[in-house]
């Protein structure tokens, strides 16, 4: 039953009750009866037993409660009321709707006003963060090695300069040109290298700088000599001869590049191959190992030095099998550590495949007694004007340095030499004229060479030979015979050095 129809009912019903009331005399009222017509319910028919007393006052009340409802009496008294009804009642049910609409929108509106809130404080951080950065902009391009300094054209004016300056020093040194010449060449490859540079990261443009600003050093020290008629080298043996007294001292490092894997690639070895029967045809090889710091898989070979700045002609090559950073190349052969195993291998850079595999005797392996802060070095080969070395410990030795000569084409081991230095406690070691020198690290820019033993006279003893370096660890150190530098893998980036020796008397 609809709610109107309900009101009206029970409307009716009050009425009739009060009726019954009104008075003793008079006839009663005969029951009403509701008919149905469009809009009212079938059940909305309603007849009243009710009665009164006609008197004559309360008849005009009666009179007055019914004088809006319209009706008859049919032939037997009986009372006919119609009611009609509107067919729309109060919509209740929207209204509902309505109002529980209204509070799901007004919580989204709570949620997103909260949002707001936040990204206005976010707003307020990175306009911070923005004015920090442009005042360091500013004070990067007040420094003396700012982004916007280190332009392209600038660095080849600069490079023009010097070139013109060794011109002149040829011209007029009085003493040995030797380096001058060194110069000249050191320029031509800056040149080329400026040129394919302009292409790459700014990364190497710095280390661009920074061999520019040495070669500028060596330039005012040749103007310097010039007036006294002095050189400014040292005496540098012939090429593959051990006419000296041993190494003395040590250059800067040159920066070569990083290595062309990346910076996450910060262990592995470089260098050049020496082959006493060409020993100016030398190719350079980079390896850098996996990221793990112990897999060789890669690596690559440059016939020039100018291929290997270019990052042009190279062959990469795969292996499966090489561990750590002790590798080394003699004669076209790659010298390896076999993975997990004291084996070592003889790899054959043109065919890429294994020529030879022999078992080190009693070796140490698998990060037993490896260098200071470089991993899974237990072997290290090593190359020098004898030919080919290995460096390693035993559990007999105690973890000190052993020294075999090996045989570099079946890798039978032909001597061995024991000494007293322990292993783990030097950062590498490398080989000259059968002479061990090993290094340690001094601090975070410095190693030093501190160590050495003699094979030729079994005599050993101390150094102080300082190494200035770019990054912190040294991860390998390759020894070239032929010019006489020194190979260096830096935390990812390949250095070089001149060594000098001490001349014998006359």
């Amino acid at each position: 039953m609809r709610p109107g129809l309900s009101f009206l009912l029970a409307l009716l019903f009050f009425l009739g009750q009060a009726a019954g009331h009104l008075g003793d005399a008079g006839p009663p009222i005969p029951s009403p009866s509701f008919s149905t017509f469009p809009g009212v319910d079938s059940s909305s028919s309603f007849s009243s037993s009710s009665s009164y007393n006609g008197s004559s006052g309360s008849g005009g009340s009666v009179s007055q409660l019914f004088s809006n409802v319209t009706g008859s009496v049919d032939d037997r008294g009986t009372c006919q009321c119609s009611v009609f009804l509107p067919d729309t009642t109060f919509p209740v049910d929207r209204v509902e709707r309505l109002e529980f609409t209204a509070h799901v929108l007004s919580q989204k509106f709570e949620k997103e006003l909260s949002k707001v809130k936040e990204y206005v404080k976010l707003i307020s951080v990175y306009e911070k963060k923005l004015l920090n950065l442009t005042v360091r902009i500013e004070i990067m391009e007040k420094d003396t090695i700012s982004y916007t300094e280190l332009d392209f054209e600038l660095i080849k004016v600069e490079v023009k300069e010097m070139a013109k300056l060794v011109v002149q020093l040829k011209e007029s040194f009085g003493g040995s040109s030797e380096i001058v010449d060194q110069l000249e060449v050191e320029i031509r490859n800056i040149t080329l290298l400026v040129e394919k540079l302009e292409t790459l990261d700014k990364n190497n443009v710095l280390a661009i700088r920074r061999e520019i600003v040495a070669l500028k050093t060596k330039l005012k020290e040749c103007e310097a000599s010039k007036g006294q008629n002095t050189p400014v080298v040292h005496p540098t043996p012939t090429p593959g001869s051990c006419d000296h007294g041993g190494v003395v001292n040590i250059s800067k490092p040159s920066v070569v590049q990083l290595n062309w894997r990346g910076f996450s690639y910060q262990y592995g070895a470089w260098g050049r191959d020496y082959s006493p029967q060409h020993p100016s045809k030398g190719l350079y090889w980079v390896a850098p190992l996996n990221t793990d710091g112990k897999l060789l898989e890669y690596y690559r070979l440059y016939n020039t030095l100018d291929d290997l700045l270019l990052y042009v002609n190279a062959r990469e090559l795969r292996i499966t099998y090489g561990q750590g950073s002790g590798t080394a190349v003699y004669n076209n052969n790659m010298y390896i550590n076999m993975y997990n195993t004291r084996n070592i291998a003889r790899v054959n850079l043109t065919t890429n495949t294994i020529a030879v595999t022999q078992t080190l005797p009693n070796a140490a392996y698998n990060n037993r007694f490896s260098y200071a802060n470089v991993a899974w070095q237990d072997i290290d080969f090593a190359v020098d004007e004898n030919g080919l070395w290995v460096i390693y410990s035993t559990e007999a030795s105690t973890g000190n340095i052993v020294i075999s000569k090996l045989n570099d084409t079946t890798l039978q081991v032909l001597n061995t030499w024991y000494t007293k230095q322990y292993k783990p406690s030097a950062s590498n070691a490398f080989m000259v004229c059968g002479v061990l020198y090993a290094t340690r690290t001094l601090n975070t820019r410095t190693e030093e060479i501190f160590y050495y033993y003699d094979t030729n006279t079994g005599k050993e003893g101390k150094l102080d030979i300082v190494v200035h370096k770019m990054q912190e660890k040294v991860q390998s150190i390759n020894y070239n015979p032929f010019d006489r530098k020194l190979y260096v893998y830096n935390d990812g980036y390949l250095l070089n050095y001149d060594l000098f020796f001490l001349q014998n008397p006359q």
